[in-house]
This record gives C-alpha cells, sequence and structure tokens, in this order.
C-alpha cells in the first residue's frame, strides 16, 4: 500500500489535467485594419485573428475577395463596392463552437468633376452654367470668389454671376461620408464696356486753324464693334481705334463714338472748334545757342517741323527741312548773325546734307533794301498779311551781323520754298560757353 498511494495520486492529477486542456472554452475575437485608413472602396480591409482556444476557422467576407477563407489568418481583403459588408469568422474545437459577426461600412469612390460654360461673353457682368459631374459624392458644398450667389450646397448648381473684373475661383467640395474632395476652376472676367476717345489737333495743326486734322484717341475697352460718326468733316476710317478726320473749313464739329460688346451699347460725343485760317505759324520760346552750345542746346532749326537740331544729330533726312542756322561767335554776343543752311560751313558749323538757301535780313537799322517790321508790327501779326508784303530781294545773304545792344531785334527771312517769316530774338542768355538766344518765330505755314 505504500507504494499504490503515490501512483493512483498521480494518475488522478494527470487525467484531470488532460479533461481541463480539452475543455478548454473558445473565444472568438478579430480585428481589421483599412489601407490609408480610408472607408472608400475600391478598400483592402487586413485581418487580425485574436481568437483563442480554437482549432479550426471559417471566415465570411460578403462583398469581399475572397469571399471565404479557412485560414487562421487570411491577410488583406478586398471590397470594391460600397455599403454595409458582414465580416464572419467561425472557430471551434472539439467540444465547442462559437463566432463573430462585423459589420464593416465602406463609403463609395469619389469622381468629383463640373464643368463650367460662359454664357455670352466674357465681360462684365459674366453669367456662368455649371454642370456638376461628380459621381458617388453625398454632400456637395460650391463656393464661387466674389459671385452671386456667394455659395450653395446642391447637387445642382445655381447660375453664378461675376462683376468684378480679374480671376474668380470656383470651388466644389464633396464628401461620400468619410471623406471630403475637392476641385477648382477659375473664371476670368474682363472689365465692363467702356466707350471714350481723345479729339486733339494733329501736330502740325495745334493752332485748331483750317484745314485740319484731328487724331481720334481710343480709350475704350472691352468692346467687339465701333463705329466713327461726324457731322463733318472726313474720317479716315468708320471702325479703326487708330483714326484720325479731317476738317478742310472752320466750324464747330461733333465726333460719336458708338460701341457694342453684345451685353450693351454705349455712344460718346466730343466736339471741337476748327478757327479760320490765318496761314500763320507762331513759335514761341526757342532756345539757340552760340557756336560753342552747338552739342548741349544746338544751333540749327526747322520752321515746318519746329524743331531744334544739334551738333551729333543724324540730318541725313531731315537735314533738308532746316531753314534757320545761328551762328553766335561767343558768350558775350558781340558778334552774330542768321546764315543760309547751304553756307553753315563757312561758320564752324558741320556742312547739312540735303541744306536749302534761306534769305536773311539781320539788320534792319542797316539793310537799305526797303523792308522792315517792327517789333510792334510782329507783336501785333494775327494772320500773314504783313509778310505777304514783304519783298526780300535776292541778295539778302544775311552779310550783315549784330550784337546785343538792340532787344527785342526783328530779323526776317524768306525760306527756300518761299515762306516769308520774322525772328524776334526777346533774351540773351549769358551762361559761358552754353550761352544762347531766346527767339519767337512767326511764318507762312507749309501749305
Amino acid at each position: 500500500m505504500t507504494k499504490l498511494i503515490p501512483y493512483t495520486l498521480f494518475t488522478l492529477l494527470l487525467l484531470a489535467a488532460c479533461y481541463k486542456e480539452v475543455n478548454r472554452p473558445v473565444s472568438v475575437d478579430f480585428v481589421y485594419v483599412l489601407a490609408d485608413s480610408s472607408h472608400t472602396v475600391p478598400i483592402t480591409a487586413n485581418m487580425a485573428n485574436r481568437t483563442t482556444g480554437a482549432t479550426g476557422f471559417k471566415w465570411t467576407f460578403e462583398g469581399g475577395e475572397p469571399a471565404t477563407s479557412d485560414y487562421e489568418n487570411p491577410g488583406g481583403i478586398s471590397f470594391s463596392k460600397a455599403g454595409p459588408h458582414k465580416i464572419t469568422l467561425e472557430a471551434w474545437n472539439d467540444d465547442m463552437r462559437s463566432s463573430k459577426t462585423i459589420v464593416l461600412e465602406l463609403d463609395s469612390a469619389v469622381q468629383v468633376a463640373f464643368d463650367t460654360e460662359i454664357q455670352v461673353n466674357d465681360f462684365s457682368p459674366v453669367a456662368v452654367k455649371l454642370t456638376n459631374r461628380t459621381e458617388g459624392a453625398s454632400s456637395y458644398n460650391w463656393t464661387f470668389q466674389d459671385g452671386e450667389p456667394a455659395s450653395a450646397n446642391t447637387a445642382v448648381p445655381p447660375m453664378v454671376t461675376f462683376t468684378k473684373p480679374g480671376p474668380h475661383t470656383i470651388t466644389l467640395r464633396v464628401s461620400n461620408g468619410g471623406q471630403t474632395f475637392t476641385a477648382t476652376k477659375t473664371i476670368n472676367v474682363k472689365p465692363a464696356l467702356l466707350t471714350d476717345f481723345t479729339l486733339n489737333p494733329g501736330p502740325f495743326d495745334d493752332d485748331y486753324e483750317a484745314p485740319l486734322t484731328a487724331v481720334l484717341g481710343g480709350k475704350s475697352i472691352s468692346y467687339l464693334t465701333q463705329q466713327w460718326q461726324s457731322t463733318g468733316g472726313v474720317l479716315n476710317s468708320d471702325t479703326s481705334s487708330a483714326n484720325t478726320i479731317y476738317f478742310a473749313n472752320p466750324g464747330t464739329y461733333t465726333v460719336t463714338l458708338t460701341n457694342t460688346n453684345g451685353k450693351g451699347t454705349q455712344s460718346v460725343n466730343k466736339t471741337i472748334t476748327v478757327k479760320a485760317n490765318s496761314h500763320l505759324r507762331t513759335i514761341t520760346d526757342v532756345k539757340l545757342g552760340i557756336s560753342t552750345a552747338h552739342a548741349d542746346i544746338g544751333c540749327f532749326y526747322s520752321t515746318r517741323l519746329r524743331k531744334v537740331y544739334r551738333k551729333n544729330d543724324d540730318l541725313t533726312k531731315e537735314g533738308k527741312e532746316i531753314d534757320l542756322v545761328f551762328f553766335g561767335l561767343s558768350r558775350t554776343f558781340t558778334y552774330n548773325k542768321f546764315v543760309s543752311p547751304d553756307s553753315s560751313a563757312s561758320y564752324t558749323f558741320p556742312a547739312i546734307p540735303g541744306a536749302t538757301v534761306t534769305r536773311f535780313i539781320n539788320k534792319q537799322e542797316q539793310c537799305f533794301c526797303g523792308v522792315s517790321l517792327s517789333v510792334s508790327d510782329f507783336d501785333n501779326m494775327q494772320n500773314d498779311a504783313p509778310l505777304q508784303a514783304l519783298q526780300l530781294p535776292a541778295g539778302a545773304t544775311g552779310g550783315l551781323q549784330f550784337d546785343q545792344t538792340v532787344l527785342p531785334r526783328i530779323i526776317l527771312f524768306q525760306t527756300a520754298d518761299g515762306r516769308k517769316g520774322a525772328i524776334k530774338i526777346k533774351d540773351y542768355v549769358l551762361e559761358g560757353n552754353t550761352a544762347y538766344i531766346m527767339v519767337d518765330i512767326k511764318v507762312q505755314k507749309y501749305e
């Protein structure tokens, strides 16, 4: 008996342990992890089995690929359709069977897109028709930068109007219940129709005297068509934005510009008064330098172009236009004269290409040629009648010089094309090597 008791106790303990192992309970549990933490299909769910006490397993994946699995850990399961999906795990051993089911909610795939269609044209105000082409969304949020309306929360968007010129962003944000998706487009709005223009005399008609050519300067914006009209005068074009108009006779004239752009029509009127022709050109405050100032101030002048030429100017084309050459020997103005352009080389100046002949009477008090014009005559001259009466002799070569003692001084001249004129020296400006005379000129018009 002393040896039987220990053996019997060992056997009983062993049988109790075996009984306990065979009847171990099955505890079913599992979790899943979604790729990218997204609930939007297509998606892969990775299964993690946490079951205890089981020797066999069966997975069922409603709507999944694969649909079933007998593996303890089936790995990744693919889902391509939105909605609820039941996932069931059955687990068992020799004595018991248990299961667990969960529902996996998946959101639909979203393709966010919309079209914009500008109505009529892109001149302000701009109406834009929107077509929503989004798929898979359950909610919508529209924002229209500077638009009317400014926002909307409907699948079918409203017509939107933009009035402020410039770019405007249209943004559509949609959701499938789990994620948000965004699409944007830009609408560029041009300014609203504006009609305006300038009406100014051309560069040779700034005295507003007939015949006059006026320049029409277009200042309009956002137009598609334009039409010019005038109560008189001859337009160079009825439709061109860069335009001129010719008035042969004095009078007051109205010019009208009408613009359209598909959304409206605007007209603007402007008037111009053309004076009677005096046949006289008045030029004031012309600076002509002494010989040492030729590079800085200039000694050559064109009465037709109303332009001073300097030492380094290219006279290849415009040399023939020069009709006045002033020679001042020094800054003390003790020896001065106007000389003919064709004799410039005899007075320290370079020869003038295409030079013409101008006759001068530099010193009327010593001319003895029967021609005279006083300072008062010059100042009161309103037309070219006083100049018509002047007959400069062929020998008026400007041989006499003058100094600064007589001020103002009147110099008479006649250009190669027959125009007669007078120069009034009204100041001698003593500025060293850049000394100059200040003159006014009255000359018959080039017509």
